[in-house]
């Protein structure tokens, strides 16, 4: 059992270092503000290819968010090797 917890840590560990909390929290706000955008503003008329399919606009609104949320990620320095 102890052997099962550790590899579900080492597997959550992998997960958060290749995709950091702040960004799926970003894309998930943003996948919500696509959504939204689609109900409020949205495309009347259907040939709005962004805002017409609300897929679109939560796939795009996720993109957005998450690239935000990136931007706002600790990012470690590269380590330097040095010059011999």
């Amino acid at each position: 059992m102890e052997n099962l917890s550790n590899s579900i840590k080492s597997l959550m560990n992998r997960f958060f270092s290749k995709f950091p909390p702040v960004s799926l929290i970003g894309l998930l706000v943003g996948g919500v503000g696509g959504w939204v955008y689609y109900i409020e503003i949205g495309c009347a008329s259907g040939t709005c290819p962004l805002t017409s399919n609300p897929y679109t606009s939560i796939l795009w609104g996720g993109i957005i968010g998450y690239l935000v949320g990136d931007l706002f990620r600790n990012k470690q320095k590269a380590e330097t090797k040095p010059k011999e």
